[in-house]
């Protein structure tokens, strides 16, 4: 194991995580979170020795990812990842709608430590053109960490695109998302799936919904903050929409997905404005996550506070 000491509070280690080697531990003194380059993914954010957050998919823990896969073949591994959005449009670039584009899913990428941070750096996209960076920062002393996502065009045709990250958590109490005063949608969101989620409603400008265990759903949004509601802990996530942006999907820059059993896993994503790429140029997306820790005690309350509505 190879630690390095940032400073008294900030450390990382190069560990061998779930059977993946060559895996990083980025810690301050309230939080930790993992790295895994050989699938390309932050795979755990979570208070320093306790429960596991981002749902994993335990039985292809250690597997290296396939660079040719098949749909019916597709892992997922789980934890925190960015595809090219919108999905619409995959079919029309890479000749296939599914599974995601291989280099932004199914390549190993590298990475670098560079003082408090991290970077996962991906190959050129033979399609999009398009290579992803990922910067993993801590906030010190704080339950908070930061990734921003860029996307550069490296060579290729201009290209419409926008960056879009997804978040997989384990099963929620529920989901919440803070819908502006004005929203863009005339009920708060926009319906991306044959059915609404469950138990799905909007309070006093909170939405709230929780996972069907029989049928997966989606919604978009023009909210700028998302929470992730479990027994003990939540997690909020925050990447603020830009005014008289276009975004992908009707116009969303966030969305909330809920699949169905036996993967037990709610999606958080947020989305940058479409843009259009040239060859030198790049984009970005920042995401902020902060832990909280919570009981099962004034869930609405407790909701309240975190989102300050």
């Amino acid at each position: 194991m190879v630690n390095i000491n940032i400073s008294e509070k900030m450390t990382i280690k190069k560990i061998n995580y779930k059977g993946w080697k060559d895996s990083y531990s980025l810690s301050n003194s309230e939080v930790e979170a993992v790295i895994v380059p050989a699938i390309g993914r932050i795979m755990q954010f979570r208070f320093l020795g306790e429960e596991n957050i981002f749902w994993e998919d335990s039985q292809i823990y250690g597997k290296i990812p396939n660079p040719n896969p098949k749909s019916e073949e597709w892992d997922n591994f789980g934890g925190d990842k960015t595809w090219p959005a919108p999905q619409s449009k995959w079919e029309s670039i890479t000749n296939i709608s599914w599974p995601p584009p291989v280099t932004f899913d199914s390549v190993p990428v590298q990475i670098k430590a560079e003082k408090n941070e991290l970077m996962l750096i991906s190959e050129v996209d033979p399609f999009y053109g398009i290579r992803f960076e990922r910067k993993i920062t801590l906030e010190p002393n704080l339950p908070i960490m930061n990734i921003t996502t860029t996307f550069e065009k490296v060579k290729g045709d201009s290209q419409q695109v926008s960056v879009w990250t997804i978040t997989q958590f384990n099963e929620p109490v529920s989901v919440f998302a803070k819908i502006p005063e004005n929203s863009i949608f005339p009920q708060g969101y926009n319906k991306q799936s044959d059915e609404l989620p469950a138990n799905l409603k909007i309070e006093d400008g909170i939405l709230s919904l929780t996972r069907d265990e029989n049928k997966a759903h989606k919604i978009g949004s023009d909210a700028s903050t998302l929470l992730w509601m479990g027994k003990n802990v939540a997690v909020r996530m925050d990447s603020t929409r830009i005014d008289n942006a276009i975004y992908p999907d009707n116009n969303s820059n966030s969305e909330i997905y809920t699949n169905y059993n036996p993967k037990a896993y709610v999606e958080l994503e947020f989305l940058s404005p479409l843009k259009t790429l040239e060859v030198g140029e790049k984009m970005d997306l920042t995401v902020k996550y902060t832990l909280t820790k919570t009981t099962s005690e004034n869930i609405e309350e407790q909701v309240r506070g975190i989102l300050g509505r």
